[in-house]
């Protein structure tokens, strides 16, 4: 059975597929709506990625949390980058003097319109001076808690063996073989 997981990234694709290598990667550019509520954003892309797909389709969403800025930017992560990039948002957090974060990957699976379920998976850390050249998005000022490094330091396979995607991606593969 074929399984899309629809992205044009191909850094969050090559995550996805060393953890779930049964899948193939779908290059749709879907809407994404705005929205504080990641699975309200995670089902508007499933529904509309149906319309191009009459298949199972895997979307996943990002979202990373500020503890000073009260869980913002969540899901709205990827406008902040835009504006603001990893620098302006280092800077907001030493400014506001409180460096804790939650990243949270949320995965939606459907198998059609009718039967979509929802994978979560998070992890702590910091928010650091960007620091880094692997990784991508905020990786370089994401530093998880119990490690001296940010995500941007750590090879692949070391990110794979902590992230929060991984957490999520082992949540969703234990469904998919319970299905089988």
């Amino acid at each position: 059975m074929i399984r899309y997981f629809i992205t044009g990234n191909k850094n969050k694709f090559a995550e996805m597929s060393a953890i779930l290598p049964n899948i193939e990667q779908c290059d749709i550019d879907l809407p994404e709506i705005q929205d504080i509520d990641a699975k309200e954003i995670i089902k508007a892309k499933l529904l509309e990625a149906l319309k191009y797909k009459q298949a199972e389709c895997i979307v996943e969403d990002t979202s990373l949390y500020f503890d000073c800025l009260n869980g913002l930017p969540g899901p709205l992560i990827k406008w902040f980058m835009k504006t603001l990039g990893n620098d302006g948002l280092f800077n907001i957090v030493e400014k506001l003097g409180n460096s804790r974060a939650e990243a949270k990957t949320i995965i939606g699976y459907a198998k059609n319109s009718k039967e979509i379920y929802y994978f979560e998976g998070s992890i702590n850390g910091t928010i650091v001076s960007p620091v880094g050249k692997s990784g991508f998005g905020w990786d370089s000022i994401f530093q998880p808690e119990g490690s001296l490094k940010s995500f941007a330091e750590l090879t692949q396979k070391e990110k794979n063996e902590i992230s929060m995607r991984r957490i999520t991606l082992n949540k969703l593969k234990e469904f998919l073989e319970a299905e089988n």
